[in-house]
């Protein structure tokens, strides 16, 4: 699964963008994508495509030709923005079924071009086994296309953002270009120029605002790339400690003083699943960290395997911090975390900032219910309706 792909190749990677965006090279680098893909023109015909869908299909243009309108809109799973239009989407394709009207999403990010700090919003990346990954979840009803290996689609329309929405007539002529509606909160908009564009060419009347600018999340071209790859070197660059951990320090953690979501994660060098699964607990944690949650993995192994411990640590690259059992009495340090813990490892929980348990799995982890938890429970004042998102409000 990309779930998978995605920490092995991430995994190592962590920490804010904004410093990295706020250079001469980035903005400049931001300033030629935009000019390096040019937006559709008003009147233009529709380019062509044929592009792989979530459903196992190719897809094409001629596939769509019997609709009287033809409404392609460029989205994404990462984007905080897109998520929040996903209702509004899914609600078009209901009103206008049996009307002519064909809806068609296409993801035109390349997913190696989305950092982990930008997935801070999200439970998956943008690649194809995500998107459907996502279009399960969320039950889509209309066609999700995957343009990130090429991007020939996404540079031949040029959209700025995720959502952007084209509109053809009949004829596939080009007759709105721009935003679904006006406010990213959907309780907050006031204009809803997509159905209005609609509207008017199911009763053969000109569009009355046929482009409007757009917002949400920049489109990831493959010029990103480059970028992570320097964000990875710095990563690989910092230190990787392992301290001791008594029982009280293990009491004092149950208790969660960071005033942060607490991710605890109890694992040993010789637990196959403990070792399978921790790429993905370091990449939760370089997703989110920017977020306010902090992770704390614990070693149950011997105080005399400190240094099979680091290396494994260090192999990857584990920056969050790590302790291991400063005791050999292995059952009284799990009691000291937790009484009723009576079974082994791997040991998964999630603590609120009151100590409260979110997420608990022993045994085996579902990366994707643990990270849907989190969403859930991380702050709302940064971006209000997210966490209502994730809590399936």
């Amino acid at each position: 699964m990309k779930i998978r792909k995605l920490s092995m190749v991430f995994g190592i990677a962590g920490f804010l963008f904004c410093a990295v965006m706020l250079t001469f090279g980035a903005v400049k680098s931001l300033a030629e994508d935009d000019s390096a893909h040019p937006t559709l023109a008003l009147g233009s015909i529709a380019p062509a495509f044929a592009l792989p869908g979530i459903d196992g299909k190719t897809h094409t243009l001629d596939e769509y030709q019997a609709a009287k309108v033809l409404a392609i809109v460029f989205t994404c799973d990462h984007c905080p923005t897109a998520q929040l239009y996903e209702s509004r989407l899914k609600k078009l394709v209901e009103d206008y079924q049996g009307q002519g009207v064909q809806f068609v999403m296409i993801q035109p990010n390349d997913p190696d071009a989305v950092r982990l700090d930008e997935l801070a919003w999200t439970d998956v990346g943008d690649s194809l086994d995500d998107m459907k990954v996502r279009a399960a979840y969320r039950h889509f009803n209309f066609p999700y296309l995957y343009d990130g290996a090429t991007q020939s689609v996404a540079n031949a329309y040029g959209p700025k953002a995720t959502p952007h929405v084209f509109i053809f007539d009949a004829k596939r002529t080009l007759r709105f270009e721009g935003r679904i509606d006006n406010n990213q909160r959907e309780v907050l908009a006031t204009t809803h120029e997509t159905r209005d564009a609609i509207d008017a060419l199911l009763a053969d009347k000109a569009v009355a605002v046929a482009h409007t600018g757009v917002f949400g999340c920049s489109t990831k071209w493959k010029s990103k790339i480059a970028s992570g790859l320097e964000y990875l070197k710095k990563i690989e660059a910092q230190p990787v400690t392992v301290e001791d951990a008594d029982a009280a320090a293990l009491k004092k953690l149950r208790a969660n003083p960071t005033g942060k979501l607490l991710l605890v994660n109890f694992w040993a060098t010789w637990c196959g699943p403990c070792v399978v699964e921790f790429p993905d607990l370091e990449t939760t944690y370089r997703m989110f960290q920017s977020r306010d949650l902090e992770l704390v993995t614990v070693a149950a192994n011997q105080p005399d395997e400190k240094g099979g411990v680091l290396k494994f640590l260090q192999k990857q690259h584990a920056t969050s911090r790590n302790l291991i059992f400063a005791s050999s009495d292995t059952y009284a340090l799990q009691a000291a975390f937790d009484p009723k813990w009576e079974s082994g490892v791997p040991l998964t929980i999630l603590l609120a900032p009151d100590g409260t348990v979110l997420y608990k799995q022993t045994g085996d982890l579902d990366v994707l219910a643990l990270r849907r938890v989190i969403l859930a429970n991380l702050d709302d004042e940064s971006y209000k309706g997210h966490r209502a998102y994730w809590a399936g409000k």
